[in-house]
């Protein structure tokens, strides 16, 4: 009996897209052209949602507008004002999701030469990304309607979508959970006046040369998070 699985006209090219996705957190400033972001933004509207309702709202910085949000974002972090719109806890991970944070952690923090207690380096690294990690783009994902966890995930549905079809279009690209926690000096800063702040992506292109980008991740076995039943 042949158990190998029978490839299809596409399989070959999404196996190399979605594996090639990864995030990157060191980009060069020249900025994507502004035909390839509307080519970007147009195929990442082909997600699927719920009922086809697209509960999403996208608003996406560059130039000098990147610029005022990152040192407003900077502020704010400095400042401690916290304004997220979908709460966050450590508590919400469990024991295992901790020991794939922890051994990313430790990886991630590695790369850059920070030791795993040097707690003012990990808060000084944490506040660097609020400029995108040197991305000249960034996008904001807003949850439009009654922002619930449903609307959420079709929100999550567009986000992925969004990363692959930069991917495909040579843009490299890193959501952050983290720019999410300032969901008001976002709206403020752009006039956005609906919608709940889901997360933030940067996006443009690598710099090859930095360590960080050398990361790979490992992902959980399939048998560790996928049950087939018959």
């Amino acid at each position: 009996m042949n158990n190998s699985p029978v490839p299809t006209e596409l399989s070959g090219c999404a196996e190399k897209l979605i594996r090639d996705r990864h995030a990157t957190r060191a980009f060069r400033p020249e900025p994507v052209p502004a035909d390839t972001l509307r080519a970007i933004f147009s195929l990442a509207g082909a997600a699927p949602s719920n009922s086809n309702a697209q509960p999403w709202q996208v608003e996406v910085v560059s130039g000098a507008a990147r610029d005022r949000l990152a040192e407003a974002l900077r502020s704010a972090h400095a400042a401690q004002r916290i304004s997220a719109d979908f709460p966050y806890s450590e508590d919400m991970y469990s024991d295992v999701h901790q020991a794939r944070r922890a051994a990313f952690g430790a990886e991630l923090y590695g790369a850059l030469g920070i030791g795993p207690d040097d707690h003012a380096a990990r808060a000084a690294y944490d506040a660097e990304s609020l400029r995108f990690y040197g991305a000249p783009h960034a996008a904001f994902l807003f949850v439009t309607g009654d922002g619930g966890a449903r609307l959420a995930a079709d929100v999550g549905a567009y986000m992925q979508t969004l990363l692959l079809a930069m991917t495909a279009y040579g843009v490299d690209s890193c959501p952050q959970g983290l720019l999410s926690f300032h969901a008001d000096t976002v709206r403020a800063e752009l006039g956005v006046t609906e919608g709940k702040l889901l997360v933030g992506v940067s996006f443009g292109y690598a710099d090859e040369t930095a360590p960080v980008n050398r990361i790979t991740t490992e992902r959980a076995a399939l048998e560790a998070t996928t049950t087939f039943h018959a």
